[in-house]
């Protein structure tokens, strides 16, 4: 698949309403970004399979409440999934065809794969965006079940999230009710690809920084907060011109921003830089 025909997909996929969002295929396509050659189709055969192996496993456990249970041992004990400790921010843990090839990955990534199978096999599974954490709920009558996918498909209790919190935060951050709702497929990819942003800027790797702020600008065009990314990194690829531009945009959509000032005089600079250039 070409870059621009994976990036069309991708919009057309985000631009649906947020029920109808393929959390799996989404997450694949930004896995083309470095993966051209990507087949999606049979990553998304392979999560069917694993949803119709479990099938079989949830016929046996025909009371609601076991199928976590269930769950838990068909992709953490017989398929081997786990958080990658010893490489956390190795940026394969955040592609999700990686994820299922090499079954370890970041909490959010094993969370979509612990969502997706689940839902393909008639589970009712929802993403949980704790701060720092990502972690899910299985849903199941009278009640849900906090699930930590990262660590096996641990359940959790509130107090349990909290001291996940304290080990993140230093006892900074305190368990609010907002932080365990529902948090949807747009919003998780959102999430994938600031992690993503996020560790090819620490290694300095701004070409594929890039690739990421290009796919969340195409899901949110008129985000002030990625314009002015991008031209960060415009700025570390010395892409003087196209710099000014999107620092320019940013100032427009956000005048009042505490950073804005700032940015005025960066963007004189960099105009001088591309008219040398140029």
């Amino acid at each position: 698949m070409t870059e621009s025909g994976s990036r069309r997909q991708f919009s057309d996929i985000l631009a649906r309403d947020d029920e109808s969002v393929d959390l799996a295929e989404a997450a694949l396509l930004i896995a083309c970004e470095e993966y051209p050659d990507l087949d999606v189709p049979a990553y998304l055969t392979r999560l069917n399979r694993m949803a119709g192996e479990l099938r079989d496993r949830l016929a046996e456990e025909p009371r609601p409440e076991r199928a976590v249970m269930a769950l838990n041992r068909y992709l953490f004990q017989e398929k081997g999934f786990r958080g990658n400790t010893e490489a956390y921010y190795d940026p394969r843990n955040s592609y999700l065809n990686d994820v299922l090839d090499r079954r370890t990955g970041i909490p959010i990534t094993l969370s979509t794969v612990y969502i997706e199978v689940a839902r393909r096999a008639g589970l009712h599974v929802e993403g949980v965006g704790l701060p720092g954490h990502f972690i899910v709920r299985v849903n199941v009558p009278g009640r849900g079940v906090l699930i930590d996918p990262f660590h096996c498909g641990a359940l959790l209790s509130e107090q349990e999230c909290q001291d996940r919190l304290d080990r993140i935060f230093g006892g900074r951050v305190k368990m609010e009710s907002r932080m365990l709702t529902r948090c949807g497929p747009r919003a998780m990819i959102e999430r994938m690809l600031r992690n993503l942003e996020a560790i090819h800027v620490k290694d300095q790797d701004y070409s594929r920084a890039l690739r990421a702020v290009e796919l969340l600008l195409l899901m949110d065009p008129e985000s002030a907060e990625d314009v002015r990314d991008r031209g960060v990194i415009y700025a570390a690829l010395d892409c003087y011109g196209l710099a000014a531009r999107d620092l320019e945009a940013y100032v427009a959509l956000a005048p009042r921003a505490p950073d804005a000032e700032e940015l005025r005089g960066r963007i004189a600079v960099l105009r001088q830089k591309a008219s040398r250039v140029n």
